[in-house]
């Protein structure tokens, strides 16, 4: 049976399903991955993307991690590819349980997805770090040197960088959804980075689907893994 009909299968055999996806969801949208062999790590810059990404960085070079964050991290035009679309078509027709997602480009509420779980935090929410007022990222994307907020303070990305804790709130909520799924439909993450790897070793509901294109750790856990495209593989499915 080919993956688009064994994965329409799966979808209309199951209630509760969760979807949790990586950067490669993204890639066809046009966002690059961070750790392709043409994503932000093989970049040149003055500094690594993980160092400037940092929390330490931020604090100590916040104009060079502006810079960068402008630069880099802000594709507002991008839009929602068919793993986008369809993923918010299953949960308007109540299949879809939760999104958790490590993406922090907003595509899927976008798309028109409302429960997603942003563990990495989102671009689109930037807050002042002493009076808390909210900025959008076309504010952002308008300022120059260090964003700064009527009161002064600096705004900063509401979004996880390096050294950063996760929202412990988010990540309940992420562990509660796995945990009632019948089938757990993991794409475009290499899985080797915690929460994503815990998350997957941790499943023990229904069915397992990877979708990826290159191996990951957990391959051998999975009840089911296709190498393709996810916007491909979602865009044959009909809810």
């Amino acid at each position: 049976m080919e993956h688009a009909a064994l994965l329409q299968q799966l979808i209309d055999q199951s209630r509760h399903i969760v979807f949790f996806g990586g950067a490669g969801v993204s890639t066809e949208s046009g966002i690059p991955d961070f750790r392709s062999v043409d994503g932000l790590y093989h970049q040149k810059y003055d500094y690594p993307p993980e160092t400037m990404l940092s929390h330490d960085f931020f604090v100590r070079h916040p104009e060079e991690f502006f810079r960068f964050y402008r630069d880099k991290m802000l594709p507002l035009e991008a839009q929602p590819n068919g793993a986008h679309q369809k993923l918010a078509e299953l949960e308007q027709a109540g299949k879809l349980l939760a999104i958790i997602t490590q993406n922090i480009d907003g595509l899927h509420q976008k798309a028109g997805s409302k429960k997603v779980y942003e563990l990495h935090g989102s671009v689109h929410r930037n807050y002042c770090t002493l009076c808390g007022k909210f900025y959008d990222a076309e504010f952002m994307r308008s300022t120059q040197g260090i964003p700064r907020c009527n009161c002064g303070g600096i705004i900063k990305p509401d979004v996880v960088l390096y050294g950063e804790s996760l929202d412990s709130r988010v990540m309940a909520g992420a562990a509660q959804a796995i945990d009632r799924a019948d089938l757990l439909i993991v794409g475009g993450t290499s899985l080797v980075v915690y929460p994503a790897a815990g998350f997957v070793a941790n499943y023990r509901g229904g069915k397992l689907v990877l979708i990826n294109r290159d191996p990951t750790p957990y391959d051998n856990r999975a009840d089911y893994l296709f190498r393709d495209s996810i916007g491909k593989l979602f865009s044959q499915i009909r809810v």
